[in-house]
């Protein structure tokens, strides 16, 4: 299928992956690391939407810290599409601000918003939804992609479908409703069920839709993204810096897709999604030794099963210990429960509380 000339890309990367402490850090964070092969998680998405859209139509908001070394890993993008926002608004003001410059650069726009930390084992799959979402956008409807349920999971929001949609299917089906992250019983209810899909964070619609959902629904933001100069007018920086602040700091699902009748979505089939959101999830996607362990370095391992080790240029010997996580860098060192992998985040709460150099 060609190309349309009108489909962009908007990649949110402003986030900070805390729970990937002591490889993430501000200036370094999670989707600029290398977790799976010689190329990094932002690098993998850019890599995997050029058959459909390609890296001169892509556009990636991220923050101060990470601006530059994305510029670094990413030549093939037009360094003036990576922008940092001048603060953190949340993905509703993100997400208009990017609306509001495709908008003036083509009033055809169609756009996907798409995350920059996933992995997805399976790209040719993957995009095929992701056509059949830029096709459904162009024709007016606001997209989601849905992924399958696989367990029980309470971390993620749902969508609800129809009790008769099909995983895979080529059309598109109604949202019924969107569902906030549920506790286990719900979670459970809701895989028996069938009809409910991961939320992942994948959005399609026209420039033009998403203005007039914004206008309807986020008033205040949509009034201060349209006093914005066109992006290539002089003065556009300066503007920006005064007027985003003041934006609502909300997310997309909350501003315009839990509140539009328009919205549909494909219940999609697996095209091997991971969101990577733990050490752990890590350690699930390499490949281990007979033991279960898996090394990104040197190691030595006696009677020891199901480790995680991150610690390239340095030696570990491991005697008998398991499911642990180790990781270490220059100037710190993560030893922790697998199991907690999670909770590696409330590390760096602390730090920040202790205004820690180490953040």
């Amino acid at each position: 299928m060609p190309r349309s000339a009108n489909d962009y890309g908007l990649i949110l990367a402003g986030g900070r992956g805390t729970r990937f402490w002591p490889r993430s850090r501000r200036a370094h964070s999670k989707q600029v690391l290398r977790f799976i092969g010689d190329r990094s998680l932002i690098q993998q998405t850019v890599d995997r939407l050029s058959p459909v859209i390609p890296p001169d139509r892509l556009w990636i908001l991220t923050n101060d810290h990470l601006r530059a070394e994305i510029v670094r890993q990413l030549p093939e993008v037009p360094r003036r599409q990576i922008l940092a926002e001048p603060a953190q608004r949340n993905t509703a003001p993100a997400i208009g601000l990017a609306a509001h410059i495709l908008e003036s650069i083509d009033p055809n726009a169609v756009m996907g918003v798409f995350p920059s930390d996933h992995v997805i084992a399976k790209p040719a799959r993957y995009l095929r939804f992701v056509r059949g979402a830029l096709r459904a956008a162009a024709g007016g409807k606001i997209v989601v992609l849905g992924i399958q349920a696989r367990w029980p999971e309470t971390g993620y929001g749902y969508i609800e479908f129809p009790k008769d949609v099909q995983a895979g299917s080529r059309e598109p089906a109604t949202v019924r409703r969107f569902r906030e992250k549920p506790d286990l019983k719900t979670a459970r209810r809701y895989v028996k069920a069938g009809n409910f899909y991961w939320n992942a964070g994948m959005f399609f619609w026209k420039t033009s839709v998403l203005l007039d959902a914004l206008r309807e629904y986020l008033p205040k933001t949509a009034t201060l993204l349209a006093s914005l100069p066109e992006f290539s007018k002089r003065g556009f920086n300066s503007r920006l810096k005064e007027a985003f602040p003041h934006c609502e700091n909300i997310s997309i699902d909350y501003a315009v897709l839990e509140k539009s009748p328009h919205v549909v979505g494909f219940a999609t089939d697996d095209f091997g999604w991971n969101d990577v959101g733990s050490w752990n999830a890590v350690y699930e996607l390499l490949a281990r030794d007979g033991n279960g362990n898996v090394f990104r370095g040197e190691a030595l391992a006696r009677s020891s099963s199901g480790n995680y080790v991150d610690a390239e240029g340095k030696l570990i010997a491991l005697l008998g210990v398991r499911d642990l996580i180790v990781v270490d860098t220059p100037d710190a060192l993560l030893i922790a429960d697998r199991a907690r992998a999670q909770e590696v985040g409330d590390i760096v709460k602390e730090l920040e509380k202790r205004h820690h150099h180490l953040l």
